[in-house]
This record gives C-alpha cells, sequence and structure tokens, in this order.
C-alpha cells in the first residue's frame, strides 16, 4: 500500500480543506475518522505512520483481535450497530461510539463504562430518511433519549450521527445533512444539551457533509481502498 495509502490520506486531507473553506469554517474544526474495518493491522500502522491517529470500526469481535496487534497511542471509535450484549466490550474497547439508538443501549453502555472507570463519549445515531433499512433513532424519538443521557453519569452525549441513503450523485445527500444540523440546532435549544459535533460524511459524500456542518467524516475506501466489496 505504501505509497499509495500517503497520498490517498494527503488527497483527502486536501478535500476536507477545501470543503471547509467553501463553507467559510475553520478546517481544524473537522476531524477524520479512517474506517479500518476489514482492513488488516498492517493497514493500521501504514495509515499511523501517515500521521492518522483515530480509526474507525463497525464491528466489536474484529476490533477485540485488531487493536492490540496496531499500535498502542491511536484513538478507536465504534461507527456501527452495536447489540447490547456487546456494549461491555464496547466500552472497554472504544473511545467514542457514534451509533447509539435506543435508550436501552445508551443505559447499558453506561453501566459498561462505569464498571470500565471511564466516561464514554456518545453520539445518537438518527435516521433522518425515514429508510428502513437504516439503523438509527427517528428525529422524534432522539429528544427523550436526550433527556435520559442528562442523568446518566459515565456517558457524554456529545452529538449527532446519520447515514443518508446512497445515491450516486453525492449532491442528493445534501439534503440530509442539512436536516440533522438543522434537528441538532433545534434540540440544543431545547434540551440545554450542547450537541457541538456532527458525525456525518463517508467516503463517497464527506465533502458535502462538510459544507452543512460536519464535525468527524468517516472515510475507509478513499483511504485504504475496495475491501470485499464494501464501501465506507
Amino acid at each position: 500500500m505504501g505509497g499509495d495509502l500517503h497520498e490517498r490520506i494527503e488527497a483527502v486531507r486536501a478535500r476536507m480543506r477545501a470543503a471547509a473553506e467553501r463553507a467559510g469554517r475553520d478546517p481544524e474544526s473537522v476531524r477524520l475518522v479512517a474506517i479500518s474495518k476489514a482492513h488488516p493491522p498492517e493497514a493500521v500502522r501504514e495509515a499511523a505512520e501517515c500521521g492518522i491517529r483515530v480509526f474507525g470500526e463497525s464491528k466489536v469481535q474484529e476490533a477485540k483481535a485488531k487493536i492490540p496487534l496496531c499500535p498502542g497511542h491511536l484513538s478507536w471509535h465504534m461507527v456501527g450497530h452495536l447489540q447490547r450484549n456487546k456494549a461491555g466490550l464496547a466500552a472497554e474497547l472504544f473511545d467514542r461510539v457514534h451509533s447509539v439508538d435506543s435508550l436501552r443501549l445508551l443505559e447499558t453502555l453506561d453501566r459498561a463504562a462505569a464498571e470500565a472507570g471511564k466516561v464514554l463519549p456518545v453520539f445518537i445515531e438518527v435516521n433522518v430518511s425515514g429508510e428502513g433499512s437504516k439503523f438509527g433513532l427517528p428525529p422524534e424519538g432522539v429528544p427523550e433519549l436526550l433527556r435520559a443521557a442528562a442523568g446518566l453519569s459515565s456517558l457524554s452525549v456529545g452529538g449527532l450521527m446519520t447515514m443518508p441513503p446512497f445515491a450516486e450523485d453525492p449532491e442528493k445527500a445534501r439534503m440530509y445533512f442539512r436536516r440533522l444540523r438543522g434537528l441538532r440546532d433545534q434540540w440544543r435549544a431545547e434540551t440545554g444539551i450542547p450537541l457541538e459535533e456532527l458525525s456525518m460524511g463517508m467516503s463517497h459524500d464527506f465533502e458535502i457533509a462538510i459544507e452543512e456542518g460536519a464535525t468527524w467524516v468517516r472515510v475507509g475506501t478513499a483511504l485504504f481502498g475496495e475491501r470485499e466489496g464494501t464501501a465506507a
């Protein structure tokens, strides 16, 4: 992978900077999660040597096997759907969870984080499109979850995450990113919870997401190339 990986990382960073500047934003306000799912520890190590520090995994068991084989100074984010029976292990392995989508999961993670002796930052996953195939809470269910989160001691809800429907034209994702930002502003005013972070945008559409306010973009394929027919 070598030089190709370095070039891809630099290209993604340049695209991130340009998108932020188009939106009149500080490029430093947007951070990159390198999605390493289905890629070996060697790929993570190479990316780390190129300055990447935050990596995302979508399966707890894969992360459990991979993380010990990677450099120890990295930060790991859970970006995939999380089952409650994996919450204990997730709380141990990850520094942030992007995909909390139910009150029961929220409460289970809170207990698991307490047992792990940490305060775990999380994002609430919102299904803004209403697609049945997508995980995430419907928007009308989010305020209740935010109110419940305010009473928990070992979780910190810092923002929201979404995945728009895939379309060949990335511009079609803009309305979903814009809607999440609008909902965030509404819920922030209603609950008093800052919700400073927006995790949205993947390889196909991260520039659009940045233009619409993303603070974290989850990029895999544009960095590591295709793997097992998946894109991120």
